[in-house]
């Protein structure tokens, strides 16, 4: 059953069991999983992994079976669950195993994906998307925040937060309480203070890391490494992109190294490369050699697998390896 943020209430935990949890939005996930779920019982918590259920499925199971009959009120947070989790989801449901509730945390899901229409279409189950959060409701947190603590902020400064936030509450709280610790002797915060305690408001997206790490563009790659909160997802999607962007410099290599014409490589390639990418794709071109392209695709096919392996080390792994082949000299 499909239901509203704002919908989900005491009500609803007395007549469902399973929840899914879904959208970009962390901090208003986590939110309401602490405003309702944890009043029941805070000490009878199990967080688990996708794939840590996934790969131990048979001790999961009796986990749950042989903990339930001694427990009341268990809760079960299973993190980052795709499709790949719906069978375990079936087979708790058949087994009508009682005295636990279920919260799936997920990222973005399609209108295709199999455990969100499970969701969705059974009235036994609930279903709730969580969007970004509005400019106005970051606002209002915002200005309650500083209210509640007694911290004069300017309106320029609160909007500078906000824009900070990228929509999403829990980094709004995250810088909020680096202010929190900052002003415990200060009744005022300046714009300059807030500069130096909050992540910067620039937003580097995956494909510009990887373009600046193509372009052996070290100060660049680090700027936005350290700006940059990567999560254990976002390191599987940069190896991805880092591989097709690979690809397709080899092709541009090997046109470039038969043609001697970098103009000519750049403007010929289909599909055509937009005018504001054309210069850093050049230093690219121009910064590898075919033979280093073919090695580097080799080692993307190797370091995928071994961010799964790792996924608690995936950040340290995916940023070790940019990093290298920026400096490495070709």
């Amino acid at each position: 059953m499909l239901k509203k943020a704002f919908e989900i209430n005491n009500e609803s935990l007395k007549a469902n069991n399973y929840f899914l949890f879904y959208g970009s939005n962390e901090g208003a996930k986590n939110e309401k999983i602490s405003e309702l779920f944890l009043k029941i019982n805070r000490e009878n918590v199990q967080i688990f992994d996708e794939k840590e259920i996934l790969d131990r499925e048979n001790d999961f199971f009796q986990s749950i079976l042989s903990k339930s009959l001694f427990e009341e009120n268990k809760i079960i947070r299973i993190n980052r669950a795709t499709d790949k989790v719906l069978k375990i989801i079936s087979e708790i449901l058949k087994r009508n195993i009682k005295d636990i509730k279920i919260i799936l945390n997920s990222g973005v899901l399609e209108k295709k994906s199999k455990l969100r229409n499970f969701f969705e279409k059974d009235s036994k189950l609930t279903c709730v998307p969580f969007y970004d959060d509005t400019t106005q409701t970051l606002s209002n947190l915002t200005k309650s925040f500083f209210s509640k603590n007694k911290i004069i902020i300017s309106q320029s400064d609160i909007n500078l937060l906000i824009s900070r936030a990228n929509g999403d509450r829990g980094a709004l709280y995250n810088e909020l309480n680096k202010i929190k610790f900052y002003s415990m002797n200060k009744k005022k915060i300046s714009t300059s203070v807030i500069l130096k305690l909050t992540n910067l408001i620039e937003n580097y997206s995956i494909s510009e890391l990887i373009d600046n790490c193509l372009a052996k563009n070290m100060k660049k790659t680090l700027k936005i490494l350290n700006e940059n909160n990567f999560n254990s997802e976002d390191c599987i999607i940069i190896s991805r992109m880092f591989l097709n962007k690979a690809k397709k410099l080899l092709i541009l290599r090997i046109n470039y190294e038969k043609n001697n014409s970098l103009e000519l490589t750049i403007n010929n390639f289909k599909p055509p490369i937009f005018w504001k990418d054309k210069e850093i794709t050049k230093q690219q071109v121009t910064n590898w050699k075919s033979a280093h392209i073919k090695e580097l695709i080799y080692q993307l096919n190797k370091i995928e697998l071994y961010i799964k392996k790792n996924i608690n080390n995936s950040v340290n792994i995916i940023s070790d390896f940019i990093l290298e082949n920026t400096v490495k000299n070709n």
